[in-house]
């Protein structure tokens, strides 16, 4: 059974016509130009082994995915990925909340800004929805039945490269404060990391790049990369390297020598297809599915 929101932030509606569906921002979302903005648009799958698309997203939302059964308090913000022009809405996100639900989780999936905005780095007006996200998600966690030391961030490829900025940039938000949701953290209490992407020099594949800031604050993450998957692995596990040599404990890390890319939560017959049960298993191991 899906939560029912019934919240105002402020004296402007933030939440759509869905009743499990908000809006991150309650007027136009920092550093848009609407005049060069397209219908938002959803390509259905064509074939069987095609993912539903969608993109020209600029007004960003989060949708809430409440388990029926057994909550335990914990949430977790799902980011799809699509190189920052695209959303894998279905089985990086929608699927991946269902997921979340079967083990207690509340699943949010975070509908944000695709495709890249010109004159911008790649993930900066992305990441200003995560960070709104994040203390929205935080400020609502007793009407949600949300622990709000409980919050994690998943993401897979663009949308994992957006969970380690969330996960690494928290310090300070990347736009002016527009509420009280934006005086709470928006630092995640975990993430995991699937195939997560623009970690490393594609030809180098030897040092992180520099934005990405790890500190013994940084929360800790669960990784699944495979060897033959376009976007190095090397990327990973140089983040757990970081991670572990700042002190922050309870990282894990699965490297496997096939999947490729892009395979979100769906099963195959490579070895892989097991990262949901290994995470599972982690998050239990952190306490994070305790009622």
């Amino acid at each position: 059974m899906k939560f029912i929101i019934a919240l105002l932030l402020s004296s402007v509606s933030i939440f759509s016509s869905s009743e499990n569906t908000l809006f991150i921002w309650p007027n136009e979302a920092p550093g848009e130009n609407y005049s060069e903005v397209k219908n938002e648009t959803r390509i259905e799958p064509k074939n069987t082994s095609d993912v539903l698309r969608i993109t020209n997203v600029s007004k960003p939302t989060l949708e809430v995915f409440v388990p029926s059964e057994n909550a335990n308090g914990t949430a977790v913000i799902v980011c799809p990925g699509g190189g920052y022009n695209i959303l894998a809405y279905q089985h990086e996100g929608i699927d991946v909340c269902k997921w979340l639900n079967s083990i207690g989780v509340t699943g949010i999936l975070l509908k944000y800004r695709v495709p890249r905005r010109k004159n911008r780095a790649k993930h900066e007006a992305p990441l200003q929805d995560a960070q709104r996200s994040i203390g929205l998600v935080r400020q609502q966690a007793k009407k949600w039945n949300i622990n709000p030391d409980k919050i994690g961030i998943l993401g897979f490829s663009a949308g994992g490269n957006l969970a380690v900025m969330a996960s690494t940039s928290y310090q300070k938000r990347l736009y002016e404060k527009v509420d009280s949701a934006d005086m709470i953290s928006c630092r995640p209490d975990f993430a995991i990391l699937i195939y997560p992407a623009y970690l490393v020099d594609r030809e180098k594949r030897d040092r992180l790049f520099p934005e990405v800031k790890v500190s013994s604050s940084s929360p800790p993450c669960f990784f699944a990369h495979t060897g033959d998957d376009h976007v190095p692995a090397e990327g990973s596990a140089l983040l757990y390297l970081a991670l572990e040599k700042a002190g922050v404990v309870g990282n894990e890390l699965h490297l496997y020598p096939f999947g490729g890319h892009g395979y979100g939560i769906k099963p195959s017959v490579n070895f892989v297809s097991s990262w949901p049960k290994r995470a599972e298993n982690w998050m239990s191991s952190m306490g994070w599915l305790n009622r």
